[in-house]
């Protein structure tokens, strides 16, 4: 029977490096500590000599132990020593105890240890050897007075020497005196020129002022110029230029800071590159390079550092202003500050714009964003133009997003107290297409055709080498293009997106009754198309309620209705819902719109009615379409001439969507009921009982496409034909059609003939009366200037038989 296997397993050499990587870290672990106890004892001694070496100054011995004894025993003493002779102690046992207690060894000697006191030339070289490890010179401060030097050693021990260190003011100490007396010779300067300019007359002390400022400009000119011809070696003079802005003389600073401000703007437009310019990297610094290169990396850095510092100056004003920050000089003024401020905004607002790829650029967007809510129309006018171009101009969306994030931060903070052009500037973002969940699949990164297993297999080496060159060949295309790829856009796009409804649901949830909810409503009625399925339940149950709410404004509601059908033409088309209180809702507001100079509000109408009748025509009943159709030829009669040139058009549309409703240009139709044109229900107002007797009366409008429009809908708004309409009235929306015959200062497009005048001077040939001695008489009474009273009674009695 073989014996028993062990169970012990033998190591693998895995585990054998394993163990020895242990050992190894142990051993390196063991040395380190070694090393540190080994230090520390060094400094334990060293500690003790400098403390030796403090004591050695001190001539007089101290002695070792000190302590308090009782009576008793301080008598007894006295009278032992009274006992004793006074010749006991002789002089050489009185030098040896001296010398014995200036050494450092008897000195720091430890009494409870059991060593012996004399140890010998080892101690002596042990004392030397600690005394070398002592730092030569000590530590200085103000309170020493002494500079120790190198010992002499002799019979004796170690005698320790020391000279008394001469105090000497530090450079520090004398740059601070050096720019306080330059200071103080400034000021004396100022105080000067300020005695002297008090002692000139006001047209003197202007002829001064002109005179400086010309001299400045001409300094700012030199500059600029010079920096513009030759930037990569005259990117130094940005700092003299920029030190301008620190403007001393009182007379002229604001107005030359105000100069420099606008120039560096400038500068810097013209000599920025087209890149964003980044830090380089320890090992591209140590790398040699030519001298162009050089060059450019000295002129790319020089160009980041005083545009940072140009920006910060900016930055600093306008904090300045805010803050109402008295500096130390006097050379501003607080009524000074805003116009410095507003420069500072409208330089900021320009390099927003012109740099969008340049280096701090979000900082920028940082600092301007809050400025849209200031207080100051200007300022918050002049941001917020500066944002909404950003938006019309900016294709990829990187600094739209930015801006949207610092947005939606704003108004969170503030809650929700933010003037609602801040969020007016979101309408301006160019937003056309957004990542759909449906669309996920799609927009994954698709397989490829064939891997190279695959292409080996199936594919020829020529083949398979011509594959090659064409993959190479589109590659170099991209990047030839330099253009960003669309689902890169479209990525930034959607995040952009979420944000904006993020800041739209927060503020109809939290904040309804706030004066953003317009702002809000004409948001989500622009992008409501590219909202989730998700959301579209809350969503309309949210708008429904406030429109049964009744506290929203006739526009505000418009808005509502507007988002409901947005979303139902899109892709809320496959919700299986009828929207009839929406439908109500319009109908009801029809009467009540604006027929004045302010009547924006019916272009939102011809929106909402083309979402609601003529894309949803499936979904739409005769009966409302018929109703609509008779209300708003009620609107065309009381509006302007191009809200009824609108209204009309609308109308067009609605009878091509749907030409059953022709019958109520017919006035012998009769149905059954009683048309009421008061109800506030489409369905059930009868209107197939009516006719369209506005189209008639609009036939004598003084406008004539009002006139050509009524004539075409009054003979069935025919596609061809003599009534058919011209190409630029058909071929055109309602809104479009709004747009161009908009009245603007009062003149009319076409211009509108005047009327004919009706009153006539004097009697024609027409107007004869019937007898002629009333004629005459009438013509004399006519021709003569005295007034004179007619007789009418007959002169003759034959006119009395007749």
């Amino acid at each position: 029977m073989a014996p028993p296997r062990s169970k012990k397993r033998r190591p693998t050499f895995r585990r054998l490096l394993k163990t020895s990587n242990v050992k190894l870290e142990n051993k390196l672990k063991n040395r380190q500590m070694k090393q540190q106890n080994v230090a520390k004892k060094q400094r334990k001694e060293q500690k003790k000599l400098r403390a030796a070496v403090k004591d050695t100054i001190i001539r007089t011995p101290r002695p070792l132990e000190t302590y308090k004894k009782r009576p008793e025993e301080e008598e007894e003493e006295e009278e032992f020593l009274e006992t004793l002779p006074t010749d006991m102690m002789e002089e050489d046992d009185l030098q040896q105890m001296t010398a014995m207690a200036r050494q450092a060894s008897f000195v720091t000697r430890d009494l409870s240890s059991c060593a012996p006191v004399h140890s010998g030339k080892r101690r002596s070289s042990e004392v030397v050897r600690g005394y070398e490890k002592v730092p030569r010179k000590m530590a200085r401060t103000e309170e020493k007075e002494v500079i120790h030097l190198l010992p002499i050693k002799d019979k004796s021990g170690v005698i320790p020497q020391s000279v008394e260190r001469v105090i000497e003011k530090q450079p520090d100490d004398e740059e601070e005196e050096e720019e306080e007396a330059a200071d103080g010779q400034e000021e004396l300067e100022n105080e000067e020129e300020l005695a002297s300019s008090v002692a000139l007359t006001a047209e003197e002390r202007e002829k001064l002022r002109v005179e400086k400022i010309r001299e400045r400009k001409l300094h700012i000119a030199g500059l600029g110029s010079a920096i513009v011809s030759d930037p990569y070696s005259n990117v130094k003079r940005l700092k003299e230029l920029r030190g301008m802005l620190m403007e001393a003389d009182p007379c002229v600073a604001v107005t030359v800071r105000k100069l420099v401000m606008v120039s560096l703007m400038e500068i810097f437009k013209d000599i920025s590159p087209t890149y964003r310019i980044r830090p380089l990297t320890p090992e591209e610094k140590a790398t040699k390079v030519k001298k162009e290169t050089q060059q450019l990396r000295e002129f790319e850095e020089g160009l980041v550092s005083q545009y940072k510092f140009y920006l910060e100056d900016l930055e600093q004003t306008i904090k300045d202003w805010k803050q109402k920050k008295k500096k130390r000089s006097q050379a501003v003024g607080f009524q000074s500050y805003r116009g410095l401020a507003e420069v500072a905004v409208r330089c900021l607002c320009e390099l927003l714009l012109a740099l969008p790829h340049f280096n701090f650029h979000n900082n920028i967007i940082v600092v301007l964003v809050p400025l849209m809510n200031d207080s100051c129309k200007q300022v918050s006018n002049m941001c917020c133009d500066a944002i909404r171009k950003l938006f019309q101009q900016d294709r990829m969306g990187g600094a739209s997003l930015a801006v949207v994030r610092v947005i939606s931060g704003l108004v969170k903070n503030l809650n929700f107290n933010v003037r609602p052009e801040v969020l007016r500037t979101l309408l301006s973002l160019r937003i056309k297409e957004v990542e759909m969940k449906k669309d996920l699949e799609d927009t994954a990164p698709k397989k490829k055709f064939m891997n190279n297993k695959e292409k080996k297999k199936n594919l020829s080496r020529m083949q398979r080498k011509w594959k090659k060159a064409e993959e190479k060949l589109e590659k170099e295309l991209l990047e030839a293009e330099a253009s960003e790829s669309n689902e890169k856009k479209i990525k930034v796009h959607t995040e952009t997106l979420n944000i904006v409804f993020l800041i739209f649901f927060r503020i109809l949830k939290k904040a309804q009754k706030s004066s953003l909810l317009p702002a809000v409503l004409e948001g989500l009625a622009k992008f409501a198309h590219l909202i989730n399925l998700e959301f579209f339940d809350d969503l309309l149950n949210v708008l429904q309620n406030l429109i049964q709410s009744g506290d929203l404004t006739n526009r505000e509601s418009l808005h509502c209705i507007q988002t409901v059908f947005t979303i139902l033409s899109g892709q809320g088309d496959v919700l299986n819902m009828d929207p009839l209180t929406f439908y109500s809702q319009l109908y009801r507001m029809l009467p009540q719109l604006h027929s004045g100079a302010p009547n924006d509000d019916i272009i939102i109408v011809l929106q909402c009615l083309d979402a609601m009748l003529i894309r949803r025509k499936k979904q739409v009943t005769l009966q409302r379409a018929m109703a609509f159709i008779k209300r708003l030829s009620m609107l065309s009669l009381h509006v302007l001439p191009n809200a009824s040139v609108g209204v009309l058009a609308a109308n067009r549309a609605i009878l091509h969507a749907f030409p059953k409703c022709d019958f109520l240009l017919d006035t012998e139709v009769q149905g059954s009921g009683f048309y009421l044109p008061e109800l506030d229900e489409p369905e059930h107002c009868n209107a197939q009982n009516t006719a369209l007797w506005e189209l008639h009366t609009l036939q004598r409008h003084f406008h004539p496409v009002v006139r050509r429009l009524a004539a075409h809908l009054s003979q069935g708004a025919p596609s061809e034909g003599s009534a058919a309409l011209s190409v630029d009235l058909s071929r055109r929306s309602p809104s479009e059609l709004f747009n161009v015959y908009r009245v603007k200062d009062m003149t009319f497009n076409p211009p509108v003939a005047p009327p004919a005048s009706k009153k006539k001077d004097r009697f024609v040939g027409g107007a004869m009366l019937l007898d002629a001695e009333l004629q005459r008489r009438a013509e004399r009474a006519l021709s003569n200037n005295e007034e004179a009273e007619l007789d009418f009674n007959p002169p003759n009695t034959h006119l009395l038989k007749v």
